[in-house]
């Protein structure tokens, strides 16, 4: 999911296992573990494009990396937190839950105000006040005091950070290689969308409410766990969501006499409300959009495959890549410029139609290098272009609502 939520989950699992012991820097310690598994995104200053959507997700959301990466990273946090340098390393952690929350504060103005100079004007003083807060004036007055944790109580959290990380993800559509490198298999189950404010900001409440209270004060945890619990709940609320859609869209498709291969559900952005479905049924695909609060049939739009478009279909390097990334559910359309683009249909599309090419919501433009040559992959988008994005959400919105009108 996103950055703000594994921060959150992160956080609270940190106080969940240290938090008596070593109060908000559980949480803190917690946040940087949620984080770290997504720090496989530097892979895109040493990786093609191409090669980087398959690293990410990769072995750093392992169940592998996790173990590994929880006794590494243990090991060197308690060794370096009882070493002479300590003071140093505290520092160092302190610029690290600077830098975490300057991805909350970007993660939340960016969808507030996309492409402002915003998140700066708000990060900056952030960091500030909380270099003289907490660095200036604990570090070098000498009231720091060394945390009481051993061993094992720092690979705990580091091993329950990362974990529950790969659990959350695995909820997601995107796809998580949790059993890499063994098996390159993606985990999609599709509940929840990437971003959902409903599983976050709740949770986001709870766990600033618990930093209010000291260590050992009974409410730290009790609000802490209420904050696990909404979450977990609410997660659970999707997997129900996802069952009862799965079983419409199954009903309207042998209702309406339709022969299907396999169908993929997933909800689209924002929401738990409105869901996106796409069929394969061998010739060509059907997509569809349905609202909790829809009181008529599922409409389904067919949606050629475009195969044909692609040559050498079967080992084009390029197109397997992307086959497996898309799980299979993806088509191939020519755009008016002449260049080829195909379109993940697990994430749907905006009007839930699929009415032109800016109208898939994830999509990669591929550049043909000739018969004998695997495909250039130029560029991987999400999201509607920037002149129409404002517009698009105001019509998602209105069809989570049931007003099907609003793509009309």
């Amino acid at each position: 999911m996103d950055s703000l939520s594994q921060i959150v989950l992160g956080a609270a699992v940190g106080e969940a296992v240290l938090g008596k012991r070593l109060g908000n820097r559980a949480m803190v310690w917690g946040a940087v573990a949620g984080t770290l598994p997504d720090m496989d995104v530097l892979g895109q200053y040493f990786l093609n494009e191409l090669d980087n959507l398959a690293f990410h997700r990769g072995i750093s959301h392992s169940l592998l990396a996790s173990v590994l990466g929880a006794l590494v990273f243990g090991w060197a946090t308690h060794r370096l937190y009882h070493s002479a340098k300590h003071h140093h390393f505290a520092m160092l952690a302190k610029a690290a839950a600077v830098v975490v929350i300057g991805f909350v504060v970007n993660f939340l103005t960016q969808i507030l105000s996309p492409g402002s100079w915003l998140p700066v004007a708000l990060y900056v003083p952030t960091a500030a006040w909380l270099w003289w807060r907490h660095g200036q004036r604990r570090y070098f007055s000498g009231q720091w005091v060394k945390p009481d944790a051993d061993l094992k109580g720092w690979v705990l959290l580091f091993f329950w950070g990362f974990l529950t990380h790969i659990l959350l993800d695995c909820f997601t559509t995107y796809g998580t290689q949790v059993f890499a490198p063994f098996s390159h298999q993606r985990v999609a189950w599709g509940t929840i969308s990437v971003v959902d404010p409903l599983y976050t900001l709740p949770f986001l409440a709870c766990l600033l409410v618990a930093a209010r209270f000291a260590r050992g004060d009974r409410r730290r945890g009790i609000w802490n766990a209420a904050g696990l619990g909404l979450s977990s709940l609410y997660m659970a609320f999707t997997v129900a969501n996802h069952s009862h859609v799965t079983q419409t869209m199954e009903s309207a498709l042998a209702e309406q006499g339709i022969t299907h291969n396999s169908c993929f559900i997933t909800p689209t952005i924002f929401n738990n409300v409105l869901w996106n479905a796409v069929v394969d049924r061998g010739d060509d695909f059907l997509v569809a959009q349905y609202s909790l609060f829809d009181e008529v049939p599922v409409s389904f739009h067919s949606v050629p495959k475009g195969h044909d478009l692609l040559h050498n279909f079967d080992t084009d390097n390029t197109i397997q890549i992307l086959r497996w990334f898309s799980a299979g559910y993806f088509n191939a359309i020519q755009r008016n410029d002449g260049s080829l683009q195909l379109n993940d249909l697990r994430f749907g599309t905006f009007s839930g139609k699929a009415v032109g090419p800016d109208d898939y919501i994830f999509r990669f433009k591929l550049t043909d290098l000739g018969p004998d040559k695997d495909y250039g992959f130029e560029q991987a988008q999400g999201g509607p272009p920037d002149d129409t994005a404002e517009d698009m959400m105001v019509r998602l919105y209105d069809r989570a609502s049931g007003l099907r009108s609003a793509y009309d």
